[in-house]
């Protein structure tokens, strides 16, 4: 007896298997008769949900952004603590170690998945500044934070955390993270107007092994 499944639950059926297959073999080592061998489907119900493999990794990306950046906008959110601790936990939403999404990360950053991993950091650096920015909006209003460029300051803090802490595009000794984690929170403490070591204890939440792993 034939199956028909709602569209939604096939959509997500193709997503998984996807999702693993390209863990497996690579984004581009997978074809399309590989997906639909997996689900059990024929092309054409295949093509009614997905009109390319990289339709299907798009909405892989997309499932990505819903995790990542929902993580981060609930730290944000949590009005009960302070406003450096949020920042920190926003920062922490996207760490590899610190998430559900642990799998997720460890096949992106494989090779054969470059793609992936550059549309992920796409999502990063587009989605995170605006959550880091209403929280130094905040804390301007409180007095902690002086800085007419809280966006700005938070595109650069992301883009920075994005691409020299991740382990596929710099290789680092621990001295030399630890040498760049030092300089990073001099200056965004320079560039958010705080005084002088007020940052530093946050920044050693990261060189403590917390914040191994950018995406």
């Amino acid at each position: 007896m034939r199956i028909v499944k709602e569209a939604e639950e096939r959509r997500n059926e193709i997503l998984d298997a996807a999702d693993q297959l390209f863990g497996q073999k690579g984004f581009d080592g997978t074809s399309t008769n590989d997906i639909l061998e997996k689900v059990g489907i024929a092309r054409g119900t295949l093509y009614y949900h997905f009109k390319s493999k990289e339709d299907i990794m798009d909405a892989l990306i997309e499932r990505y952004n819903v995790l990542l950046i929902g993580a981060a906008q609930e730290a944000a959110a949590d009005k009960s603590i302070s406003v450096y601790e949020r920042i920190m936990r926003v920062v922490m939403a996207l760490n590899i170690s610190g998430n559900s999404s642990h799998e997720i990360m460890e096949h992106i950053h494989k090779p054969q998945n470059a793609l992936m991993h550059q549309k992920i950091q796409k999502v990063i650096i587009g989605g995170v500044p605006p959550i880091l920015a209403d929280l130094i909006r905040e804390g301007i209003e409180q007095g902690l934070f002086h800085t007419p460029f809280p966006f700005e300051c938070m595109e650069m803090v992301v883009i920075y955390l994005n691409t020299i802490f991740d382990q596929d595009m710099v290789d680092m000794t621990d001295e030399g993270r630890l040498s760049r984690l030092q300089a990073f929170a001099f200056n965004i403490e320079r560039l958010l107007g705080v005084e002088n070591g007020s940052l530093m204890e946050m920044m050693q939440m990261f060189g403590s092994g917390e914040g191994d792993s950018q995406v």
